[in-house]
Parts: structure tokens; C-alpha cells; sequence
């Protein structure tokens, strides 16, 4: 089959890999028909992941029709089309019977943290992901979910991660009615977050970047405010000015550990790694939320030393929730939402290309170019 290969920094392709073989009895091969490239798999690409091993296939947003199933598998069959989301879970553990399926206890036992996730390296399993025309879906009972005739494929690809995570960090947030929500980062999570956070009665959006062509887009698709970070100064001092120098409500990061503004924390997270990614996000989201309010966090960094405020969290009396998005457990209110056309999630995809042209594709994206929100590959033979 066809797939995309990881051959070191700034170096993907496509290559000729053996097809994926059920290999425990809850497993199942799907055939994937959608697959797209994640803010997420950019740290990936950058070099920037623990034990990224060469020869991996990256891919944790996909969709696709299931080929063949284990001897256990109950809850699909051959022929259904699927969505999958990106956590891998036992649905059994402790964890997962709490519903937080970015958690598994037993898709990634060699971790402490973070569970199973297809296609992110051998820190979260070394499970082989879906930039390619067929992959093997562990516990399929649990994770894979059914798409419903009328959604199209576009709208569920983009529900196996960037959505729902988009979502949780609003709903993190614990937005009460007329809040002021200030989003750092027009990616794809943060529009998604920023859309979100209307639907959970916030009173005023704010998104922050310093990409103009991503604020523009996140303006007309969530109806938020927006400005580039370059553009306004003192960040923090900014947004008090905003908020009658009291700061927001809440603050969401949907950055993570590749943020730009700060040079000393992009040369120690980024050039040269002294700290698990570059927290600047992180540090404006604490310094220019008010006394009491609530940060949310989404973004992705490492497992080890961040430079982080510590001291304004507990002297400001914050609040700090923070997880991967448990996909399944947002899936059945999400799928309202798109049914109901409060949202349509294909909006923001702005580039559709064929496998073929991953390697373009991991470039026009991590560089920023023809402006590129969000790119969705389609394997040979795809319907």
C-alpha cells in the first residue's frame, strides 16, 4: 500500500508498506478514504516529538471503510464507513469508564500520562497512523464510529480530533453566559474553539495570532476579534486594556510548544530544546486571564520542564484544566450541532490533495503558504 514515511526532520514521503493484519481478535483494517494533516503532526515533522522513529506513518485524523474485522468485533462490520477517532482506547479501564479516552491506561502502558494515539510516535504507542490507504484499528468496539448517512466525509474527518478539540477547550474553559473568551491561536483547534465558545454563551471572542490571513479567516468563520500579536505590544497589557484592566474570563491555549513572541522561550523550546516546547501561549493565557478565571489547554507540549508562572496561577487563584480531547465522549453533541447547521466543520478546510503529495503538503502547511488552514489528503482509489 501506499503510505507516508517519516525519514527524519522536515523529511516525509510516500513509499510502498506492507498492508496492515488483524493482529488480536478486537482489531480491524479500514481502508481510509480521508486523511488530514494536524497542527499536531507539525511537531512531529519538526523533529520536536520524543522517539519519532524513522519509517513511522503519521495520521491521527481519519476516516474510512472497514475492510475486515477481528473474531471479537461486534460493533461494525465490513463495509461500514467510519470515522476514528484519534485517542486509542480499551473502553474498560479505569480512565476510559470515566470517559477520558485520552487516557487509556492500557493502549500506551509504558507511558504514565498520555494514552494510545495513532500515529505520534513511539511516546504515545508507536501505533502506525492513517496517511496511507489502509491501517489497523486496535479495539475497534470502542474507538471507530459509524458515520451517519448524510454527513459528508469532509465534516468527518475533521470530527476525529481538530473539532472535538476545539470544543473541549471551550468547554474546559467553563464559560458562564456573556464571558469574555480569549483564544491564543487561528489554527484549526482555535477556530474551532472560538466557534465553540459561542455556542456556550460567551459574550465576547477574542482570538489572538500573528498570521493575517489565519485571523481573517477565524473573523468571518467565528465572528471574533481579532489581533496580531506583533501588531499590539504588551500582549497581557493589551488585553486588560480590553477588559476594563481586569483581563478575561477565560483564556484557552491552542498554540502549544512550537508559539512564536517570545525569543527566549522559542530559542530554549524550539531551536534548542532546554524545556518541553516554548510556553508563551501558555504564560499570556495566565497573566491576562482576571483573579478567579479559568485557563483551558489544548495546545500540545512535552512531557518534561516548562518555564511557566506558576506563581500567578496560585496568587490570581486560577484554575488550569488541560487534556487531550476524548473524542467519543463529545461525538454524539457535536454531530447535533453539524445536523443542526450551527457549524460546518469542511469550512475551514482550504487545500484537498492526493497522498501523493504529502511531502507538499507537510511543507505549504508548516511554512505557512497559499493560506493554508487545513489540508485533507485523499489516498488512491478513495471515494
Amino acid at each position: 500500500m501506499l503510505a507516508m514515511i517519516y525519514r527524519g526532520p522536515y523529511r516525509v514521503r510516500t513509499e510502498q508498506k506492507p498492508v496492515p493484519q488483524i493482529e488480536h481478535p478486537n482489531d480491524a483494517i479500514v481502508r481510509v478514504t480521508r486523511s488530514a494533516i494536524c497542527g499536531s503532526d507539525l511537531h512531529l515533522y519538526h523533529g520536536l516529538v520524543p522517539d519519532t522513529r524513522v519509517g513511522m506513518t503519521f495520521g491521527h485524523e481519519f476516516t474510512g471503510v472497514v475492510e475486515e474485522i477481528g473474531s471479537s468485533v461486534r460493533n461494525i462490520k465490513a463495509g461500514d464507513q467510519v470515522l476514528v477517532p484519534f485517542n486509542i482506547s480499551c473502553g474498560s479501564c479505569m480512565f476510559c469508564k470515566k470517559e477520558l479516552y485520552g487516557n487509556c491506561h492500557n493502549t500506551n502502558p509504558s507511558a504514565t500520562a498520555i494514552g494510545g494515539i495513532f500515529g505520534y510516535s513511539h511516546s504515545a504507542g508507536g501505533y502506525d497512523g492513517g496517511q496511507a490507504e489502509y491501517v489497523r484499528v486496535p479495539f475497534a468496539d470502542v474507538g471507530p464510529w459509524k458515520i451517519p448517512e448524510w454527513m459528508s466525509l469532509d465534516d468527518a474527518v475533521l470530527l476525529t480530533d481538530a473539532y472535538p478539540t476545539g470544543y473541549q477547550a471551550a468547554e474546559m474553559g467553563d464559560i458562564k453566559e456573556n464571558d469574555t473568551v480569549v483564544v491564543f491561536g487561528a489554527g484549526p483547534v482555535g477556530i474551532f474553539a472560538a466557534k465553540s465558545a459561542w455556542l456556550m454563551g460567551a459574550g465576547r471572542v477574542i482570538v489572538i495570532d500573528h498570521i493575517d490571513y489565519r485571523l481573517e479567516f477565524i473573523r468571518n468563520y467565528a465572528n471574533a476579534e481579532i489581533y496580531n500579536f506583533t501588531q499590539i505590544g504588551d500582549v497581557v497589557l493589551h488585553i486588560k486594556k480590553l477588559t476594563d484592566g481586569l483581563g478575561a474570563d477565560v483564556c484557552i491555549d491552542a498554540v502549544g510548544a512550537e508559539a512564536d513572541g517570545s525569543f527566549l522561550h522559542h530559542l530554549t523550546g524550539v531551536k534548542i530544546p532546554l524545556q518541553a516546547g516554548a510556553p508563551t501561549a501558555l504564560n499570556w493565557a495566565i497573566d491576562s486571564v482576571r483573579k478567579g478565571g479559568t485557563v483551558s489547554v489544548v495546545g500540545v507540549y512535552g512531557p518534561t520542564f516548562n518555564m511557566v508562572s506558576i506563581g500567578n496561577v496560585l496568587n490570581k487563584g486560577l484554575r488550569i484544566n488541560a487534556n487531550q480531547a476524548s473524542v467519543k465522549r463529545h461525538l454524539p453533541r457535536l454531530i447535533e450541532h453539524i445536523k443542526a447547521g450551527r457549524i460546518s466543520p469542511k469550512d475551514i478546510i482550504t487545500h484537498r490533495i492526493p497522498l501523493e503529495e504529502v511531502s507538499e503538503g507537510y511543507h505549504r502547511f508548516s511554512s505557512k503558504l497559499d493560506n493554508c488552514i487545513k489540508t485533507v489528503m485523499i489516498p488512491p482509489k478513495a471515494a
